[in-house]
């Protein structure tokens, strides 16, 4: 099985074109769907969406979400102008007219009643504020793993949706996979017995995804930038190419290194097929090493080990060959066998696993239609998604309780059921950041 066999980047732009040709000789102002390019939905049928962040992720899910026949992507906003220009340019080009409006302030979009819901594709740091003032604003959302920079605003976030009723997908697609789905059924139908320890493969080191020389060198933000809204809540640095796109993720001001970056893929994946969805960690180790005198100033290699209430570990590491098997998945453990999975496919022992069917009485966990499509359904039908709130925040928990520990190089002991940080007042401290004025939760 591919890496990800969601449609790719070249293939989109060849739809575009061939949408384009379609609608030559029409008014532009037709929308795609009336001239058949969409398939029959009725324009009165299509869920609106806004799009907030399209430097590169953000994207992605734009064009997953035009693909869809009762999906009209009808704004987008960014504060890099660069950005903003390509993604119009994009969706008035598979539409075929000029009606994509663009904002540069993520309130003024959401402040529009003609938009059903928001596709959020921003750095970690800038989660939390317009999920929870879009939820406020009735809309429903489709946010990027992992869902929030701390603890603190992940539970803010869970708090609002739970609050104002609305519709959350988390954009951890593999859950939408068939083999993820059935490496987590064969573990939760007992297998492989009984389940005391899963290993979290994840990346290490830090990847450049810009690839500038010179990018650490403080300079005058490029034109077209506004730069200050990029940082927003973060304390204030001065511009460099190193700390924006893409490459954010590698600050701990904006990202939370690759334990962040991953968590809410492999992580999500161990926590399902154990039927731990809503529950978190009672104790928590780790050690990282960090970069010096760098500007990223996540870890580079980092061993987390979480300690369950029925006394199950998981292992999250990256930079540690022995941890699943050397690759980025997960790796369930159990009595009988091992079941390891990751987006190249499925491994067990014993291998016979693999043709195993499961009764009509046994779990069969929801089989997704495909993550965006799960998304538009339940916006429809107001059930839940297969990658809720809640389950994207205790996904996410390991990771920013993993993240303190290896910070203050001791163990933090954690009730999951209050969220607190037991006995060490610098480690609650860390469960959320401050944030730089105007800006709070």
């Amino acid at each position: 099985m591919p890496a990800d066999n969601r449609p790719n980047r070249r293939r989109f732009l060849k739809d575009i074109i061939g949408s384009t040709v379609a609608v030559i000789g029409f008014p532009t102002i037709v929308p795609a769907v009336v001239l058949g390019r969409n398939g029959k939905t009725a324009p009165s049928d299509r869920i609106t969406v806004g799009c907030l962040g399209v430097g590169w992720q953000g994207t992605t899910n734009m064009e997953d979400f035009l693909r869809e026949s009762d999906a009209r992507v009808i704004a987008v906003c960014d504060v890099d102008a660069v950005h903003l220009k390509e993604a119009k340019t994009t969706v008035d080009r598979w539409y075929g007219n000029k009606d994509c409006r663009t904002f540069h302030d993520f309130r003024e979009m959401i402040a529009r009643d003609d938009i059903d819901v928001l596709s959020i594709g921003l750095p970690d740091h800038w989660h939390a504020i317009p999920a929870i003032e879009a939820v406020k604003a009735n809309k429903d959302i489709y946010g990027e793993k992992p869902l929030s920079h701390s603890l603190v605003e992940g539970r803010a976030i869970c708090n609002a949706v739970a609050k104002y009723d609305r519709i959350w997908q988390t954009g951890s697609w593999q859950r939408s996979q068939q083999h993820f789905r059935f490496a987590c059924e064969l573990v939760l139908n007992g297998r492989i017995g009984k389940v005391n320890l899963v290993e979290v493969g994840l990346p290490s080191g830090h990847t450049d995804f810009e690839g500038t020389a010179g990018q650490e060198q403080v300079q005058p933000p490029p034109e077209g930038l506004d730069y200050d809204f990029w940082l927003g809540p973060a304390p204030y640095a001065p511009y460099a190419v190193a700390r924006v796109h893409k490459n954010w993720r590698w600050h701990l001001d904006y990202g939370g290194g690759q334990i962040m970056d991953w968590v809410g893929h492999h992580v999500d994946i161990a926590l399902w097929g154990l039927g731990l969805d809503y529950s978190g960690p009672v104790e928590i180790v780790g050690t990282a090493e960090y970069p010096r005198d760098r500007l990223w100033n996540s870890a580079t290699t980092y061993w987390v080990e979480a300690t369950y209430q029925n006394g199950l570990k998981m292992i999250i590491a990256g930079g540690y060959p022995q941890v699943c098997d050397g690759r980025s998945g997960t790796k369930w453990i159990g009595e009988y066998g091992w079941v390891r999975v990751d987006r190249g496919g499925i491994e067990a022992f014993p291998q016979k696993l693999l043709r195993e069917k499961f009764g009509p009485e046994e779990v069969h966990l929801f089989q997704s239609p495909g993550h965006i499509r799960n998304f538009l359904d339940c916006v429809k039908s107001r059930q839940e998604t297969i990658t809720p709130c809640e389950v994207a925040h205790r996904s996410a928990t390991p990771g920013h309780l993993g993240q303190i520990a290896m910070l203050l190089g001791r163990k933090i002991r954690f009730n999951p059921h209050t969220e607190e940080i037991i006995g060490d007042q610098t480690a609650a401290r860390m469960l959320g950041n401050s944030m730089r004025s105007p800006w709070h939760l």
